[in-house]
């Protein structure tokens, strides 16, 4: 740690602390008025006008990028999602929302925490430049790390490394991880569409069943991971849905199922694919149906460059974090997409009671405490002062 990246460091945390009561008012805010993907603008515009930038121009949609320090160069880019998810909340705090959307993943928290960074940012004598990444839809297809990728929202910015924080109530609170390697899976879905010939269900020897034959596609789909994938390497396929039918007493001509397939490692993903279709194909087969499947490709594996990971723990425990072990999980997010663009690193800040029951991400009743923002943003800054590390090397 040099001296000089120590100076900031400990000016930053002091500057955090000025601006937290203003960042858990704005959380408050965005927790009471969730926008779900695709229609985050009026979020967009609140935080904006937080960050002191209300004129920056919307890209890709809502998304926005604020630039913090030199205005040329070269710089490290920190997102915060804006999107929440179509969950009716049931935590019955005073500013929980109304309107059937929910901040559930802790959106709400990362925004309001890059807010409190950024702003307690804009005095110091930063190495280089901080770009704070506004980004929408995370929680859904067309990604909106992609799509900002794709509009060009950073030519010009020379970014080295993009670095993001995330609550995680599987990690206790007051622990934190930055781990090299993959630690969030990639992220497909997929449709499986099973014809047969339908018929009167008490002459079933005159149908070609599809339903029989569906359900045990779903049964040999599960063995694909437990036979095929090296077990040390995670892998998931978990149908979601099945549809078939309309009375008790017909075997209908048709079936359906959707599902979600993700893997760690993208050797694993594309074999995934491939069995995927080969099994649906000739189960069905077997039973003398038809079986056709449609996939949809989601964002790929986030991997977290080793060099950031290994810098940003010693400023993680400098922060008063506990170190976790390597934390890796079969969740997703499209941050992963800008691994595409440079060294990208994820850190994963507890938020669990050590209860197994407690409230998960996603959940209705999802409500990690206001000392989240807090600890989110020491985290970034940790992260955003081991780039800076990282670039001087």
């Amino acid at each position: 740690m040099s001296s000089d990246l120590l100076q900031i460091y400990d000016q930053w945390q002091q500057r955090l602390v000025e601006e937290l009561p203003a960042a858990i008012e704005l959380r408050h805010r965005i927790h009471a008025e969730p926008r779900v993907s695709h229609d985050e603008s009026d979020t967009a515009r609140l935080v904006t006008e937080a960050l002191g930038a209300p004129d920056v121009p919307s890209i890709a949609g809502a998304g926005r990028v604020v630039r913090i320090g030199p205005s040329t160069g070269p710089s490290i880019a920190l997102r915060g999602e804006l999107d929440a998810l179509p969950i009716r909340e049931e935590t019955n705090v005073p500013w929980s929302s109304v309107n059937g959307a929910m901040h559930a993943c802790g959106h709400d928290v990362h925004l309001a925490a890059l807010v409190a960074v950024a702003r307690a940012a804009r005095s110091l004598p930063l190495p280089c430049a901080l770009l704070a990444v506004l980004q929408h839809s995370e929680e859904t297809f067309p990604s909106g790390a992609y799509e900002l990728l794709e509009a060009g929202a950073f030519a010009g910015h020379d970014v080295r490394a993009f670095l993001g924080v995330h609550l995680q109530p599987r990690l206790a609170e007051g622990v934190a991880a930055a781990t090299a390697g993959p630690v969030n899976a990639s992220s497909d879905e997929f449709e499986i569409v099973v014809e047969g010939r339908g018929g009167h269900a008490g002459y079933p020897h005159l149908t070609q069943d599809p339903v029989v034959a569906l359900a045990q596609v779903v049964v040999a789909l599960q063995h694909i991971v437990a036979r095929n994938v090296d077990p040390t390497r995670a892998a998931v396929i978990t149908v979601g849905t099945l549809s078939a039918g309309s009375a008790a007493n017909v075997v209908p001509g048709r079936a359906e199922a959707r599902g979600s397939l993700r893997a760690l490692h993208p050797d694993d993903r594309e074999f995934l694919h491939r069995r995927l279709v080969e099994v649906s194909e000739q189960v069905a087969a077997a039973h003398g149906c038809r079986a056709e499947v449609r996939l949809t490709i989601g964002e790929p594996a986030l991997v977290n460059d080793r060099r950031l990971a290994e810098a940003c723990e010693p400023w993680l425990a400098k922060s008063g974090f506990v170190p976790g072990e390597a934390f890796r999980s079969c969740g997703a997010d499209d941050f992963a997409y800008y691994g595409a663009a440079g060294p990208t690193l994820m850190a994963f800040v507890g938020t669990g009671s050590g209860a197994d029951d407690s409230p998960g991400l996603h959940h209705p009743r999802f409500l990690p405490s206001d000392l989240s923002v807090h600890h989110v943003a020491q985290a970034m800054i940790a992260a955003a002062v081991a780039a800076f590390e990282d670039l001087a090397r």
